[in-house]
């Protein structure tokens, strides 16, 4: 069972307190670039995997999505998601990503936030959500980038002059990282670069497009705090299809 950090009720209200959690995709300087990802959305059946506030959800059955299911390990998560979602279109689920139970071929486009990097094993998550896509597909997904979860306690080094720097540690080797950000004891898993697009390509996508993410100079003069992620890619955004032509029972 992956970690349930989000339901620990310090590290809930710390996280409820982050521009994204209060404005939504609007506060996800990433969104616009993930946004330009995606495939047309009308009629699309939509997962969205660790759906958290269901930004997303709501925002996809606005620009015409057919349904929406969000998933999230959270019971808390997923209570403020119903509490701010009218929309009969969409539902919620609790659920572990590592252990879905879907019809296969029922969705269209799998969307995941920044919640892959929670969960240990990449390939059976890759290889479930081939099946559950119908053939041609989509799936987009966000992670933090590969630089980022790489060091065993990442945080900032400041050198004598003020300047910051990124420590890089143990890039190659893979693997679980216990992490303090917000509250101590955070576990995530870090992956190489090439280890997210050849298990993509291992169980069957194509890739459509790979953005190591980080904010534009428009971005950084209008929110100057953003300064600092220039010096390394925050995030990893990537697209991929299931081929039409995919017939996942022989796999």
């Amino acid at each position: 069972m992956a970690q349930n950090i989000y339901d620990d009720p310090t590290f809930f209200e710390g996280y409820s307190q982050f521009r994204r959690s209060r404005e939504g995709l609007d506060g996800a300087p990433e969104w616009p670039t993930l946004r330009s990802m995606l495939p047309p959305i009308q009629r699309l059946r939509v997962l969205d995997l660790g759906c958290g506030f269901g930004a997303f959800g709501r925002w996809a059955r606005e620009a015409g999505a057919a349904s929406v299911l969000g998933i999230d390990l959270s019971e808390k998560m997923l209570e403020e998601a119903q509490a701010r979602t009218q929309d009969t279109g969409i539902t919620y689920r609790r659920a572990n990503i590592e252990e879905l139970a879907l019809p296969d071929g029922s969705f269209d486009l799998v969307y995941s936030a920044l919640a892959l990097h929670y969960l240990e094993d990449l390939a059976v998550v890759f290889l479930t959500i081939h099946k559950l896509l119908a053939p041609g597909g989509h799936l987009v997904f966000s992670v933090e980038h590969p630089l980022f979860t790489a060091p065993s306690h990442p945080q900032w080094r400041t050198e004598a002059d003020g300047s910051k720097i990124w420590p890089l540690d143990s890039y190659l080797l893979e693997g679980k990282r216990i992490t303090d950000w917000i509250t101590p004891g955070v576990i995530k898993y870090h992956r190489t670069l090439s280890r997210y697009v050849n298990a993509l390509l291992t169980h069957g996508y194509r890739i459509t497009h790979m953005e190591e993410w980080g904010p534009s100079e428009q971005q950084v003069a209008e929110s100057p705090e953003l300064a600092d992620e220039r010096h390394r890619p925050t995030f990893l955004l990537m697209s991929a299809q299931k081929p039409p032509d995919s017939n996942d029972a022989s796999e």
